[in-house]
């Protein structure tokens, strides 16, 4: 039993009704698994038929064929138990071969016809290419998408407190308000650069005090075995993986990664950055101009999007951690879950810009002195010191 527990945050979101087609996609020992059987936990409390509720994990399938007896197995179960309407859950579908296959064709002959339909999946590259086969037939199914905890639903978690929340153009007036707390936001955020939003070192450092090797190396042997199972070569992902550490949140290009690794094309050095981005691992932001057009071939700032998979990775790819880019990757990993986020870079450079109802919003992470001059084509500009991140990031609803 573990002495530090939660209810996940994103079950708030579980607002599920027949008929429906759901997904839920985040990386690997988010918590998934666990918030699925708490969903099931809930629903048994408020006396669902346990016989309407079928969950089944898919890790050891392995294509469509057998995911669809699998269903077929309950279909005629619950025919027998005369039971009208289901929740089913496929969890951890990814990597079935053609699952759609076995989930199209069942729609089609009404099997989920007064169903919810939950499936998850840990790879939101492979999940978004066998979701485009359903079109008209997802009900009113969502998509969710399950990401570490945010620094705000960290404090909620583990310490109980609810800080004031607002948007990011009312932000002084909320940090403002929140400041009565800063002593225990940078107690807290001290302590979410260490365990990042992840249960497992949460658990652990929370428990022990501190993060375990073995602990660091079930997320390194995630990310591997799911490279292997996209057909990629590991090496190569692991040099890629020390060029993005090493950048230090700079703009880099996939010319610059294809010289600088043993990848010798640049459409390959972007194919494994891509595939890091659909397997939850970073998180990649485009240069925005003065005019707030979307250049897509100027080179890309590429974030890890979680503080521990950061400090994780650079264990693993034996580079020191850089405390700046970490702040920084901080940050950036918050903002894209709410707003549209870019970077702009001339003689001077913007960390961050958010692009909302026509404005441009500037966000500059400071950890050092260092002259700076705020571009003339932002409308806002947020100077964030050391201090001042937890206040920033607890005082938005991410």
């Amino acid at each position: 039993k573990s002495p530090v527990k939660w209810e996940p945050p994103i079950l708030r979101r579980f607002n599920f009704k027949p008929y429906s087609l759901n997904f839920l996609v985040g990386p690997r020992q988010v918590g998934k698994t666990t918030t699925l059987k708490i969903y099931i936990h809930k629903l048994l409390s408020e006396n669902v038929n346990p016989k309407s509720i079928f969950y089944f994990s898919c890790e050891e399938l392995t294509d469509f064929r057998e995911l669809g007896e699998v269903i077929d197995n309950y279909a005629s179960f619950r025919e027998a138990n005369k039971i009208s309407s289901s929740i089913i859950i496929l969890d951890e579908i990814t990597f079935v071969e053609d699952w759609h296959r076995a989930i199209k064709a069942r729609i089609d002959r009404g099997v989920f016809k007064s169903d919810i339909l939950i499936i998850s999946g840990s790879a939101s590259l492979e999940i978004l290419r066998q979701k485009e086969y359903f079109p008209g037939r997802r009900g009113s199914g969502i998509d969710i998408n399950f990401y570490p905890l945010s620094f705000p639903e960290y404090l909620k978690a583990l310490k109980g407190l609810e800080t004031v929340k607002g948007d990011i153009l009312e932000i002084e007036k909320v940090m403002e308000a929140n400041k009565i707390h800063k002593p225990v936001l940078k107690e807290f955020f001290n302590k979410y650069m260490s365990t990042g939003g992840f249960p497992l070192p949460i658990i652990e450092f929370f428990s022990k005090g501190r993060i375990s090797f073995e602990t660091r190396k079930i997320y390194i042997d995630w990310l591997r075995n799911d490279f292997r199972k996209l057909g990629r070569n590991e090496s190569y992902m692991k040099e890629v993986l020390a060029y993005i550490v090493n950048s230090q949140c700079n703009p880099i290009s996939w010319l610059s990664i294809s010289r600088e690794t043993s990848i010798a094309s640049p459409h390959t050095a972007q194919a494994y950055v891509e595939d890091l981005k659909n397997l939850f691992v970073t998180e990649i932001i485009n240069f925005l101009s003065q005019d707030s057009k979307i250049l897509f071939r100027k080179n890309k700032k590429v974030y890890i999007i979680d503080p521990f998979l950061y400090t994780t990775i650079c264990e693993y790819v034996k580079v020191e951690a850089h405390k700046p880019s970490l702040l920084e990757s901080i940050v950036a990993s918050h903002l894209t879950r709410k707003y549209e986020t870019f970077y702009w870079r001339n003689k001077s450079e913007v960390d961050l810009i958010i692009k909302l109802n026509g404005k441009q919003i500037g966000i500059e992470v400071k950890t050092s002195p260092r002259s700076w001059r705020k571009p003339k084509h932002l409308d806002k500009i947020l100077i964030l010191t050391m201090e001042e991140i937890p206040l920033f990031l607890s005082s938005i609803d991410f």
